[in-house]
């Protein structure tokens, strides 16, 4: 009768031991919910809460010992940013860290999904990184930058400073930004400034530096604009990394004071490149004294390609999504689509160099807008009525973001 008693006993332990082990792993987990109110697809959409958040829930996480699962146990990509370079953390309790970051493809009529935060054994593996800058002091400062879809670069003060006697310096004086079409997913930044300027201004299979910028806004650049006449920065004078991959990375460039039509202003802009997007986010804020409001406008060259393209450009200046678009069908180097999403635009406007889109500004309080571009020979956008489509749809996520709720499970 006591053996049987005590084989009961055992009996009943194992399946109370593999509860209690069940519940303290579903302890260990932290649940997001997401969702949205478009019925179109939302590749890429990029999803970001707290580091506190995951810290309260689950106390003393590693960032390299978490996985971030969908609903079908998919492990997904991730990144956790930084508060500050070089942040202490001397109790364990993840004050040193930003926000836990990641991506989910939502389908069409997929309006809602669930993820989950889990604390693991095992060490988180190494993601592919999908968005990369940095500062390059071997091409006279640029600044380049770049994701899985796209790469942009812009110029630092080296390349404005004049050429010593006898040198072949190029000189440019210019805060417009550039464009790099790429071919392939894989960062190509630093294979192409090894490779040489020749060999980045032709296709070798990855793609190429074929957009033109000069003086001009290039895709994107600003100014303050007085009606009239379009006052711009000189080339950025610093730059910070904030966060780098492997899923987005953040940056700001910093424009010393210059002058517009007697008042002076500075520029901050802080760009954000999420991977999967041939848009990227760009927050300005100028800094001046005097006027309550400057207007700003945000330009595209008007004269974009090489020489001996022949370009055949179509302009579109959208009111509904407010955007203003290029395609250029050119003669060997096929067809590219740029375009600025600025959600508060005020009108359009033109000078010798850029088409332009406005917004009126006021000191110290940033302005967002969008910019971005594609070639027909490396995405699916492949006529300017295709580019328009992604336009808007770029438009309409920006105007429905995402929700985001989460919980202890």
């Amino acid at each position: 009768m006591k053996q049987n008693l005590k084989q009961t006993l055992r009996l009943l332990a194992i399946p109370l031991a593999m509860l209690a082990a069940g519940l303290a792993s579903a302890a260990d987990k932290l649940t997001i919910q997401v969702s949205h109110d478009l019925n179109a697809a939302r590749p890429s959409e990029t999803i970001t809460l707290p580091w506190s958040e995951v810290n309260k829930a689950l106390p003393g996480a590693l960032i390299q010992r978490i996985a971030v699962k969908d609903a079908k146990g998919k492990v997904l990509a991730h990144q956790v940013t930084n508060i500050a370079p070089l942040s202490k953390d001397p109790k364990g309790e993840g004050i040193a860290y930003g926000e836990l970051i990641f991506q989910y493809d939502f389908a069409p009529g997929e309006k809602q999904a669930v993820f989950s935060v889990e604390k693991i054994d095992t060490l988180v593996p190494v993601f592919e990184s999908k968005a990369y800058g940095r500062y390059i002091p071997e091409r006279l400062d640029d600044f380049a930058w770049e994701n899985d879809k796209i790469g942009h670069r812009t110029y630092g003060p080296a390349l404005e400073a004049p050429a010593p006697p006898g040198s072949n310096k190029e000189v440019l004086r210019s805060s417009g930004l550039d464009i790099w079409f790429k071919r392939v997913p894989y960062s190509i930044v630093d294979r192409w400034y090894n490779k040489g300027h020749d060999h980045y201004h032709k296709d070798e299979g990855e793609g190429m530096d074929m957009y033109n910028v000069g003086r001009s806004r290039g895709c994107g650049g600003t100014g303050i604009w007085d009606g009239q006449t379009l006052y711009t920065s000189a080339n950025y004078s610093t730059w910070k990394v904030i966060a780098n991959g492997p899923v987005r990375t953040v940056f700001e460039l910093s424009y010393s004071n210059w002058d517009a039509a007697g008042v002076k202003v500075s520029e901050v802009k802080r760009f954000t490149v999420d991977a999967g997007h041939y848009f990227d986010q760009i927050e300005s804020t100028f800094t001046f004294a005097g006027p309550a409001q400057l207007k700003v406008a945000l330009g595209l060259n008007k004269t974009p390609t090489d020489k001996g393209q022949n370009p055949v450009i179509k302009l579109a200046k959208n009111q509904s999504n407010p955007s203003l678009t290029q395609w250029v069908d050119q003669s060997s180097n096929g067809s590219i689509g740029t375009a600025i999403i600025l959600p508060n635009a005020e009108g359009y406007a033109e000078d010798k160099l850029n088409d332009m889109i406005l917004a009126t500004v006021s000191s110290d309080k940033p302005l967002r807008y969008y910019v971005g571009a594609a070639w027909d020979r490396a995405s699916p956008y492949n006529s300017d009525e295709k580019w328009q489509a992604y336009v808007k749809e770029t438009a309409e996520r920006m105007q429905h973001p995402i929700k985001i709720s989460i919980g202890k499970s």
